[in-house]
């Protein structure tokens, strides 16, 4: 049966986890829930992500349900999906991967589940590293530890722009960061830097990401600029977008997802300089893009509030999504497919400012979607993956389960 479905738009809520995983407390992030702990201590306003079913996954408040996803029965409609939008089905997903990084997260939902985490440095690099680095570079290197970006340019920035020496940083995920003021460091050359750190570090020890975190302004007002790049390793293996590119079919990434494959799989790329930046390339793709795939990454959830554990800025990012989600749900066509989904948690009301390892959400949506439907506990990722496959006929890919003919509209 040819699919109902000829274009895909997934937009992935980076950090936007609905709990912990079962295996969380190896990660030390028992206890995290990056959406639910939000809403305990703030009152979100997000009629439309209720509309999409979120509140089935995640107490929202305000009477939402709260766990698993519910089974409804008989298959009916849910009686809350009406006329905010078109019919709809829920689920939530499980990382099968090791890990809780980006990376890691949008490789396993296009089809690459990791046997083994990339790997970390709590303990900072090696003095061969950053010697060699600094050699390469032509710039000494301060820093060298695992720091929240906000607080280690709030401590070094100073000494940064005294001195030229770059800071360089890490976190609980395989990130070697360097951030630099602008002023300082021109963006050109950081990009050159930072190309300089992944063969020495990416290529060379099998760190996931390389990551440009320019900034400017004054000591004690340092403000990092949209001039981040990530210089991610390669996919390990054929990911969905390049079965579909390979098929003449259009693949947009928006945001951070040409970076996190390595430009890998992708026709046409946009980066931009907020979320807000995002959802208007979203619209204005859905527009001249008839058909494929649109990709999208929504950072600012991640970089400018889980990290920086700014529940208030979390929660009225949250509400500012929920507006911009709510005016493209009429600019879907017959046959186009919606996922809200992310990638990982950061659950800012924890004393952690990095990565939680937790449940996604999973919202389907469009006209031909079996309203209602229960997509239940996903085992992996790559189940999204699986069924964008079948959607585009460029399947099967190796990991997951396609949940197609679960959302699929049935004939009346």
């Amino acid at each position: 049966m040819t699919a109902p479905f000829t274009r895909a738009i997934v937009i992935v809520l980076d950090s936007v986890g609905i709990g912990e995983l079962p295996d969380a407390s190896a990660y030390g992030d028992q206890g995290s829930n990056t959406l639910g702990n939000i809403a305990k201590r703030i009152p979100l306003k997000l009629p439309t992500l209720r509309a999409l079913g979120l509140d089935r996954l995640v107490d929202l408040g305000g009477g939402g349900h709260t766990g698993p996803p519910l089974r409804l029965s008989g298959g009916g409609a849910d009686p809350r999906v009406g006329p905010i939008g078109p019919p709809t089905a829920v689920g939530r997903m499980a990382e099968a991967s090791p890990g809780k990084d980006s990376v890691t997260g949008h490789w396993e939902m296009m089809g690459i589940i990791l046997d083994r985490p990339f790997p970390v440095f709590p303990n900072g690099f090696s003095k061969e590293i950053l010697d060699e680095f600094a050699r390469q570079t032509g710039r000494e290197v301060i820093g060298n530890k695992a720091a929240s970006g906000t607080q280690i340019i709030d401590e070094l920035g100073s000494e940064h722009m005294r001195t030229g020496a770059l800071i360089v940083y890490t976190s609980a995920d395989s990130v070697f960061q360097i951030a630099a003021h602008e002023q300082v460091v021109p963006i050109p050359e950081l990009y050159r830097v930072c190309e300089i750190a992944y063969r020495l570090v990416g290529e060379g020890l099998g760190v996931g990401r390389v990551i440009a975190r320019p900034f400017v302004g004054a000591p004690g007002a340092f403000k990092r600029t949209a001039n981040r790049r990530d210089y991610a390793l390669p996919p390990a293996g054929e990911t969905l977008m390049d079965r579909v590119k390979a098929a003449s079919l259009p693949v947009v990434a928006i945001g951070k997802i040409e970076d996190l494959f390595a430009g890998r799989g992708v026709t046409h790329a946009v980066h931009t300089a907020s979320d807000d930046d995002g959802m208007d390339q979203v619209e204005r793709h859905m527009q001249s893009v008839d058909r494929g795939f649109l990709f999208t990454n929504l950072v600012d959830f991640d970089s400018q509030y889980g990290h920086r554990n700014d529940v208030e800025g979390y929660a009225r990012n949250l509400e500012r999504f929920d507006v911009r989600i709510a005016k493209v749900l009429p600019k879907l066509r017959d046959r186009d497919l919606l996922i809200v989904t992310a990638d990982h948690g950061n659950d800012p009301t924890t004393a952690s400012t990095d990565h939680a390892r937790e449940y996604v959400p999973l919202l389907a949506a469009g006209a031909h979607v079996r309203g209602g439907a229960d997509l239940g506990t996903r085992l992996t990722f790559a189940d999204l993956g699986q069924t964008l496959a079948d959607i585009f006929g460029v399947g099967p890919m190796p990991h997951g389960t396609s949940f197609l003919d679960e959302i699929t509209q049935r004939p009346s």
